[in-house]
């Protein structure tokens, strides 16, 4: 097992959500990272930030890991969800609010809506 897939399994088990991304969640990098990133912050939901710009390795590492080709990538008790547009689309649709019920993650239900309300407008 090579060490970027050492580091991301250890970073899967030990956080309930977590998301890899270009930057940081208060200071992204690219615009994909910076929508789901806003989403799980303005949702109040605890996660894990995992900055794949700092390391080659990692950056490359994550997409073979999950066989998914782009970056962002949210993962949720250890299993990948998916990067921008399917998350989105989650969101948009209640399925990200039922997947933390289902998984016991805390997030504000609140906010969830007003993100729906928002956005059909």
């Amino acid at each position: 097992m090579s060490d970027s897939s050492i580091q991301i399994k250890s970073h899967i088990t030990e956080n309930d959500v977590v998301l890899f991304m270009k930057g940081t969640s208060t200071m992204p990098q690219c615009g994909f990272s910076s929508r789901i990133a806003g989403v799980l912050n303005y949702m109040a939901v605890d996660f894990k930030d995992v900055n794949v710009l700092e390391n080659a390795d990692l950056r490359q590492g994550i997409k073979d890991f999950s066989d998914w080709p782009t970056i962002p990538q949210l993962y949720v008790k250890g299993e990948f969800v998916g990067g921008c547009d399917i998350i989105t689309e989650m969101t948009m649709s209640g399925e990200l609010d039922t997947l933390f019920e289902s998984e016991n993650i805390s997030y504000d239900k609140d906010a969830a809506s007003k993100i729906r309300e928002a956005n059909t407008e």
